[in-house]
């Protein structure tokens, strides 16, 4: 069974980083990953296609209609890490989490989970507004596991608590459970504490603590993730121990 898990998060908070190098951990655990950006600014898989932005589903869609092909929407990153980006409307034009249903229902049409067989797909996710397209990967079967990347900030801890409630909604209907917080910290005076307090009104636990660290943002600057551009950082076993920790989660079927 193909485990599916959606990465949470408000914009900016580091999700994408995180959502990348957890790829880049399980692949090389010898696990078949699929990335799916789930955001309209199309830059979730960057850091494994060496800083390049890959062509998105609805640009494909626009551009080649029914002659679309899953080669034309699904490129192989660092790792072997199957990468897609969902992408979003022209400029000024629909509405961004249209295009993620969009996206995954040309994914459902061109079998993509049958023909490439992956083991773990991640979703990564905006999470500034659950509704509509964006809460596409936590409801109709699609993903099972959700994660929350936040830091201390009110503003993150905010998003994380509105996408927990709308997880919880979800949750009645046999839908999506909310697995844990990842912690992606900012290292400000209280940040823990501060992250422990809202998960007690949340309702969940801490899954995972991320430091801050230059590493991240040499790999990034090369358009890598840590495991491809900084070979001796510690922050790759902090990565390793996170996809452990997913991989040692019991899930319901």
């Amino acid at each position: 069974m193909i485990r599916k898990i959606a990465v949470y998060g408000k914009g900016g908070i580091g999700k994408s980083t995180t959502t990348s190098n957890l790829s880049a951990a399980l692949a090389g655990k010898g696990i078949r990953v699929m990335q799916i950006g789930c955001d309209p600014k199309a830059d979730s898989t960057k850091n494994l296609t060496g800083g390049r932005r890959i062509a998105t589903v609805l640009d494909q869609i626009r551009e080649k209609g029914d002659g679309l092909k899953l080669e034309d929407i699904v490129f192989e990153g660092f790792g072997g890490v199957m990468c897609v980006e969902s992408g979003g409307p022209m400029p000024g034009v629909g509405c961004a989490g249209r295009g993620i249903i969009s996206a995954f229902q040309k994914l459902e049409e061109l079998n993509a989970f049958e023909i490439y067989k992956p083991d773990i797909v991640l979703y990564d996710v905006l999470g500034d507004v659950v509704c509509g397209g964006f809460a596409m990967p936590i409801r109709d079967g699609y993903a099972r596991e959700v994660y929350i990347v936040t830091s201390g900030e009110m503003m993150s801890l905010y998003a994380a608590n509105n996408i927990a409630a709308a997880i919880r909604n979800f949750g009645k209907r046999s839908y999506a459970a909310l697995q844990g917080i990842i912690l992606n910290a900012k290292n400000f005076p209280g940040e823990e504490e501060n992250v422990k307090n809202a998960m007690k009104e949340i309702g969940t636990e801490s899954l995972h603590i991320i430091p801050r660290s230059t590493d991240i943002q040499l790999a990034e600057s090369k358009g890598a993730t840590v495991f491809e551009a900084v070979g001796e950082s510690v922050m790759i076993s902090i990565y390793n121990a996170l996809a452990d920790k997913i991989l040692r989660q019991e899930v319901s079927a």
